[in-house]
């Protein structure tokens, strides 16, 4: 075989790898443009999809408490269903809802699913999409209230255990720009901020509640860029979690996804750098409904 052969092949070669590069390109825009088309569909399916009374229902009682736990948003869409003789089927829960949120899209509101950082358990929660800082609670609070939420906010996401301590947000309120709150009206302020599921409070020290962390996460995400990581396994925003001690790693994992995650596993190592995780794996806690059976 002279150099022309070689030359001939070479040539051949190249231009059949060319053709089955392009090809691979042609499909990938094929299936990106049926996920594009079949994305739209499912969009229009939902629009076109009709809010009966049993959605109607939902809904009224979300406004009114804000966010659910999983269980009780499935045992009220049943009550829902029934009580307005609508068929009701236990695993289409995401679409009953679904179904809402594509008449909810033109006033900007959504209920939305997220992961209690506690104990794992999913919630839903009614929030507001035009506002996406603390001006959303501008209805309920005035703005040192408003003001303080904020430093309180500041403390919990800078902190390396996600908690603040009530003497920390009362030494901040000392410091605020606006009216001066005496250490009474901080103390009945947090206290109010437990009761409408802001925050939580255990033994003096504060989190952001599930509610807070759903609604307020494009807000935190923005502000607190260098301080926010998310979750190694879940991919969301982690403020209580285990961290890997490997300095060159040093990943988060919220403390629910850690039981999880480490379940039945003989030796618990880290899921990005392999090494030894020398934590306390915390143990699986089950809703309510699952653990009674």
């Amino acid at each position: 075989m002279d150099y022309n052969d070689y030359n001939y092949i070479s040539t051949d070669y190249n231009a059949h790898n060319y053709r089955k590069k392009k090809k691979q390109q042609q499909q990938e825009e094929e299936e990106k443009e049926g996920a594009h088309c079949r994305s739209v569909t499912d969009q229009s399916r939902d629009m076109a999809r009709p809010m009966e009374d049993s959605h109607r229902r939902f809904l009224q009682t979300m406004m009114a408490n804000g966010i659910v736990d999983e269980q009780s948003a499935r045992t009220l869409c049943q009550y829902c269903c029934e009580t307005h003789n609508t068929q009701h089927t236990p695993d289409k829960l995401d679409d009953f809802i679904e179904t809402i949120n594509s008449k909810l899209q033109p006033m900007f509101m959504q209920i939305r699913k997220g992961m209690s950082e506690d104990n794992g358990h999913q919630f839903y929660a009614l929030v507001n999409m035009a506002e996406t800082d603390v001006t959303r609670m501008s209805s309920d609070y005035a703005d040192n209230e408003l003001e303080l939420f904020r430093k309180t906010m500041d403390l919990i996401v800078c902190s390396e255990n996600g908690k603040a301590s009530s003497t920390d947000i009362l030494n901040s309120a000392d410091t605020l720009t606006t009216k001066k709150l005496k250490k009474s009206e901080t103390e009945h302020l947090l206290n109010r901020l437990v009761h409408d599921k802001w925050l939580n409070e255990k033994r003096g020290e504060y989190t952001l509640s599930t509610r807070c962390i759903i609604e307020m996460e494009p807000y935190i995400r923005s502000m607190y860029q260098d301080q926010v990581k998310v979750c190694h396994i879940c991919r969301n925003i982690a403020f209580q979690c285990q961290i890997c001690e490997k300095p060159t790693c040093g990943i988060k994992i919220h403390n629910p996804c850690v039981a999880r995650y480490f379940k039945g596993r003989a030796e618990p190592r880290c899921p990005a750098c392999d090494d030894f995780w020398p934590h306390e794996i915390p143990e699986v806690r089950r809703p309510r409904s699952q653990s009674k059976r």
